[in-house]
Order: C-alpha cells, then sequence, then structure tokens
C-alpha cells in the first residue's frame, strides 16, 4: 500500500460521490465549528478592547453582547431563507451572481475568500492560546504549535468531508457537553449567590481604569465581538454536501450551530461578569484565556477543567476545518466561472478540490508566520471580510424576493421574506461600517486593501481565459490545404535501442529525416566518439536502409560549443523554416520513461530540458514530439551484446 493511500485513503471513483453525502450529525463538526470556536475569542477579542476600563469593562460587556446576540439571530433567519431559496449551494458569490451582477458576486468571493484564510488563523492561534494557557511551559512555542496542527487539520480534510465530519465529531460534542455544564453550574452557582458567586480559583486581578466608557470605546468593543459570528454563512454554502433532502439537513444544521452559538456566548458574557473575568494580554507570559479563567473559576482545575479546556483546544484548531470544507468548494465554483486557474475546479484523489485546499492551507501558514500566531494581532483583520460576505448574502436575496414579487404567479407571498432579508442587509451594513471605522487604524486597513486586489486579480485571470478561447476559436470546416510532410529532426546522443526506435518512427512518416547529433555537450574533448559514431551509423543505419529501399537519414553533427543542447537545434530550425517556408519542423525527442526513483537521479535530464526551451522559443511553425521507450520493450534473454551496450550508453 502507497503511502498516500495510508495517509489519504484509497482513490475513489466518481460513482462513490453519492455515498459521500453528509447528515446533521456529521454536518455539525464539519460545518459548524467555525461558529462554536468564536464562541471562545468572540468574547475575548471583545474584552481585550475594553481592559483600559478595569473592573467597570465587565459591566459594560452585556451593552457589547446583546447587539451582537440579536444580529446573530437576524442573520439566522436570513439564512434560513437562503438555505430554502437555494437548495443546492447559496452561497455568496452564488446569490450574488445570480441576483445583482459580476462585479457583485466578486466581492463576495473575494470577501469571503479571505474570511476562510483569516478564519483557519485565527482558529488555530485562538487553539493554541487555550492550549498554553493550560500548559504555560509551551508558550514560547505557540508559531511552530500553530503550524503543526495546520498540517495536521490539513491532512485529515484531504481524506473528505464525511471523514473529518466523523472524526472531528467527538470534540466537538464534547466541548458542548463541557461547556454546556460549566455554563449550568456557573449560572446556578451565581443565583444561588446571589449574583456574586465565590470562584474556586479566583482569576487574576482587574487592572486599575485608565479610560472612562465611551461610546467609541463600545463600538470598538462590538466591532471586535463581531468574529462571534463568521462561520453563520458556512451551511448555505455547503448544501451540495448534504443528503436528501438536503434543505431539511441544512435547516436542522444552521438551527443547531445557532443555537448552541447563541447560548454560549450569553452564559459567557453573564459568568464573565459574575465571576470577574477579564482578558489579558496574549504575548505576555503568564496569559490565561478567558474561556480558561472561567471554566477554573467555576468548577477549579481538576480533572473536568482539563477534559474542558482538551475540547476548546480540539474545537478551536478544527475550526480550520469550517474553511478547509467550505474555500475549496467556493474556489471549485469561481474557476468554472473562468475566474480561477482550472485546476481549483478538478476533484482531487478523495473527490475533494484539493488545490483549494492546499491553497488555503499555505496562505493561512503565512499568514500565521507574519503575525506570529497571536490571536490578538490577526483579530482586526477579521470580521470585515465575513460581514461583507453576509452584505452581499442578503442583498443578493432581497433582489431574489424583489424579483419574485414582481412574478405574476407569486402574488404577494414573497413580502415576509422580503422583509427578513432587507433587516439582515441593512443590519449588516450598519455592523459592517462600525467595524470598519472602529478596526481601520488597528490593521483593518490590510483586509480593505486586500480584497479590491484580489477581485483585480479575478478578473486578470478571466481575461486570460477569454482572449485564450477567443484565439482558439476557429469557426468553420477543418483546412486541410497545404499538408505536406514535415522535415523531422531526431535527437541523437548515441546509437542504442532508444534512438533505433526514434528514427523507424520518423521514417514512417516522412522521407526527410536528418539525426542530430551535439558534439562538445561533455567538454572539449570528444573526436574519438565523433569517429565511432559516424563508423556506427553507416554500418547500423544508411545500409540496412539502403538495403530495406528506404530514403537514407542524414546524419548531421553540430558543435555546442558552450555545452548548450537547446541553442544549436533553435538554430538548425531556424535555418530550415527559412529554406523551407511551406513545411514544418519536427524535433523527436527519444526518451527513456524512469520507472522507478532512483533511475532519475541516474540519468541526466538533457530531454526535458531541450523539451522545454523548443516549447519557449521555437515558435509556431516547430513542433516537439517525445517517443518514449521502456525498460520491458526487450527481454532480458534477448540480445545480450544489444543489452549491455544499451546499458554502457545511458539515455537522457
Amino acid at each position: 500500500m502507497g503511502v498516500l493511500n495510508i495517509v489519504l485513503g484509497r482513490r475513489l471513483a466518481n460513482r462513490e460521490a453519492s455515498g459521500r453525502k453528509i447528515g446533521v450529525f456529521e454536518a455539525v463538526p464539519a460545518m459548524g465549528l467555525d461558529g462554536l470556536g468564536s464562541s471562545a475569542y468572540g468574547p475575548e477579542a471583545a474584552l481585550t478592547v475594553l481592559i483600559p476600563l478595569g473592573g467597570a469593562g465587565l459591566s459594560t460587556l452585556g451593552w457589547v453582547m446583546a447587539p451582537i446576540v440579536a444580529l446573530l439571530v437576524i442573520l439566522f433567519l436570513s439564512y434560513w431563507q437562503t438555505i430554502q431559496a437555494y437548495p443546492s449551494n447559496g452561497g455568496a458569490y452564488i446569490v450574488a451572481k445570480e441576483n445583482l451582477d459580476t462585479n457583485a458576486s466578486l466581492l463576495a468571493a473575494a470577501a469571503l475568500m479571505i474570511d476562510y484564510v483569516l478564519n483557519v488563523a485565527v482558529g488555530i492561534s485562538a487553539g493554541v492560546a487555550a492550549l498554553v494557557s493550560a500548559v504555560p511551559f509551551l508558550h514560547p512555542y505557540i508559531l511552530p504549535l500553530c503550524l503543526v496542527i495546520l498540517f495536521l487539520v490539513t491532512v485529515v480534510n484531504l481524506r473528505g468531508t464525511p471523514e473529518a465530519g466523523l472524526l472531528f465529531s467527538v470534540p466537538t460534542y464534547l466541548f458542548v457537553a463541557s461547556f454546556a455544564a460549566v455554563v449550568a453550574i456557573g449560572l446556578g452557582r451565581a443565583l444561588l449567590a446571589g449574583g456574586i458567586p465565590e470562584p474556586v480559583v479566583a482569576p487574576p486581578k482587574l487592572p486599575d481604569a485608565s479610560e472612562t466608557v465611551t461610546l467609541w470605546l463600545l463600538l470598538r468593543s462590538f466591532a471586535a465581538g463581531c468574529t462571534a459570528m463568521t462561520g453563520v454563512e458556512a451551511v448555505s454554502n455547503g448544501m451540495s454536501d448534504f443528503k436528501d433532502p438536503p434543505v431539511k439537513h441544512g435547516h436542522r444544521t444552521l438551527g443547531a450551530i445557532v443555537a448552541i452559538l447563541g447560548s454560549l456566548l450569553v452564559g459567557i458574557a453573564v459568568l464573565c461578569r459574575a465571576y470577574g473575568v477579564g482578558a489579558m494580554d496574549q504575548t505576555q507570559d503568564g496569559y490565561r484565556s478567558v474561556l480558561s479563567q472561567l471554566v477554573a473559576a467555576v468548577v477549579g482545575e481538576g480533572p473536568f477543567y482539563y477534559v474542558a479546556i482538551g475540547s476548546l483546544l480540539a474545537i478551536l484548531t478544527l475550526s480550520a476545518n469550517t474553511s478547509l470544507v467550505g474555500f475549496p468548494r467556493l474556489c471549485h465554483v469561481v474557476a468554472e466561472d473562468g475566474f480561477l486557474p482550472k485546476s481549483f475546479a478538478i476533484a482531487g484523489r478523495r473527490l475533494v478540490y484539493d488545490v483549494g485546499m492546499l491553497y488555503l492551507a499555505a496562505a493561512s501558514g503565512l499568514l500565521l508566520i507574519a503575525f506570529g500566531g497571536i490571536t490578538d494581532h490577526l483579530i482586526p483583520l477579521f470580521a470585515i471580510g465575513a460581514f461583507l460576505t453576509f452584505l452581499m448574502s442578503q442583498s443578493g436575496m432581497v433582489a431574489h424576493w424583489l424579483r419574485q414579487g414582481r412574478d405574476p404567479q407569486g402574488g404577494g407571498r414573497h413580502g415576509f421574506h422580503l422583509a427578513i432579508n432587507l433587516t439582515g442587509a441593512v443590519t449588516t451594513a450598519v455592523a459592517l461600517a462600525v467595524i470598519v471605522v472602529a478596526k481601520f487604524a488597528e490593521g483593518a486597513w490590510i483586509t480593505i486593501l486586500v480584497i479590491p486586489a484580489t477581485i483585480a486579480l479575478l478578473k486578470a485571470i478571466r481575461r486570460y481565459y477569454d482572449d485564450l478561447a477567443a484565439r482558439l476559436r476557429q469557426p468553420g470546416p477543418l483546412d486541410l490545404s497545404g499538408l505536406k510532410r514535415p522535415v523531422i529532426l531526431v535527437a541523437v546522443e548515441r546509437w542504442n535501442r532508444i534512438t533505433d526506435k526514434a528514427l523507424a518512427f520518423a521514417l514512417a512518416m516522412t522521407p526527410d529525416v536528418i539525426a542530430l547529433h551535439l558534439t562538445k555537450l561533455a567538454g572539449p574533448d570528444a573526436a574519438e566518439h565523433e569517429r565511432s559514431l559516424r563508423q556506427d551509423w553507416l554500418r547500423d543505419i544508411e545500409e540496412p536502409a539502403l538495403a530495406a529501399g528506404l530514403p537514407v537519414p542524414r546524419l548531421m553533427m553540430l558543435p555546442a560549443g558552450y555545452r548548450s543542447i537547446h541553442e544549436p537545434v533553435l538554430r538548425l530550425v531556424a535555418e530550415l523554416e527559412g529554406k523551407m517556408p511551406d513545411r514544418r519542423v519536427t524535433v523527436l525527442i527519444p526518451e527513456l520513461v524512469k520507472q522507478r526513483w532512483y533511475q532519475h537521479l541516474l540519468h541526466a535530464r538533457r530531454g526535458r530540458h531541450l523539451r522545454r526551451k523548443l516549447l519557449a522559443h521555437g515558435g509556431t511553425r516547430l513542433t516537439v514530439m517525445d517517443v518514449p521507450w521502456h525498460l520491458d520493450e526487450v527481454s532480458p534473454s534477448g540480445d545480450q551484446a544489444s543489452a549491455a551496450a544499451t546499458a554502457r550508453n545511458p539515455s537522457r
């Protein structure tokens, strides 16, 4: 069994695609990890902005989280309708393309791509932050840990969505159970203590206030906390992965994700205020995440603490799974429309679009390296892509319902749906404006610059494909005029069975065959080799050709004064094309097929080099052909002398 089969699993046939569909149980881990994991870094990001308020920051947290939860409910209702309207694929790119225009769809695609990349980086960095909170001696290794986890999650996703969903289901549901218990226990103790419970492990003392509460500070905290809503769109993007009926499975998955996320956000906000838990600086030694402090305050640092934090670590690091599922699928759709290279549209060995997945992993890895794997440094870049995606999706749905409303058969049935998506569009537009203003100076400007640059790149790729199609388009019947046999040059290094096969093939196509041998490729001392080659040519080529009544190929030796293999060939091609403008020139390159890894080390790559240079510089009238030769074409029990000669004279 090969290494790829062990790591990624066996190659799947196209007919097995239907068996790769998933239900709600697998879909919540596969599509909901981003949303569920954001319950950890969303509230912490909001609290980080409130650090200058000291203890007073906790009293204002409710004013920040309440509009976030309200916005989450609006998005839930909006995407519920999107799933129903687009049961096969309701991603923002598709919705914008069908209901707005191409520019709007590219804006949605660019925003979503950036959001996916940032989600991977933020999720993994937040997971490592949870790990170093529980195991402080790992703090110096934040970035290496991020990169190792990124590699492992990518490998798992390359095996396919069902495997990823099943593998990640255990930590997902363990996380939900653990933090549901923490919230329930914490709220119960708070109620019994009259709202001021005694922490089992006291959180670090909050710093003294250095600022007063201002609207600007609250807006900045809201903008940071909005990262808790990233991933809500994942279900609508992944409708093609659901079993039949997809709408039912999509609705149930979306409902489960939003219900769990909303409950956690409310519970965390209430418990942070009750137990006096605030944010800390992740770059400093002794850092502990908000949820680490909260679990310790509610249940202590016994075995349950490590189970809960372990599940948190898993859910955060695996939250990259949502993007590793969604990003390749988005790239597949965009590539089919010609805005990305065609390789993004091709399914790999496990029926996943692995080119997009590998690109996402590489981009996220570079982002982690650039920002040192620190969550707080990545957060300012994060929410803009998500909320711009929300806005384009909701705006597209508004246009969809307006068009449906103009349908005479539609009557007035779509007014309620229109109101919901219009509310979603307006609220996300307001939230996006707040995020842009509040986070611009902290790094959001990077995202704002990258989005139009991405759109420009997508358009440039499409222009290339359109130009290529225009150049290749040739309406009308096949042009069969001017058909003449080509002049064939056979690149010859030594006489052996490989060159024999190439010459025989050339003579079957045309009487004008030139065997081209480059002298002095290995250095200045080659006279003896040339004399031997001419003698062999007379005996082994000319005499058999004359005896068979065939045209005799010509032998031409060109000096390679600078040991360059392609320059003499290109000069000869240009000379022949000048003398025979009505005929094509074809270069045949005999080549041994390397069937073992060590054969690539034992043979020079002159044939590959010559082919590459001829294709790059040979012009439109030159044809380049390979003549492969396999070792098993001659049995070891055959002519031993010829076999030995072949072994002594290895080809390219």
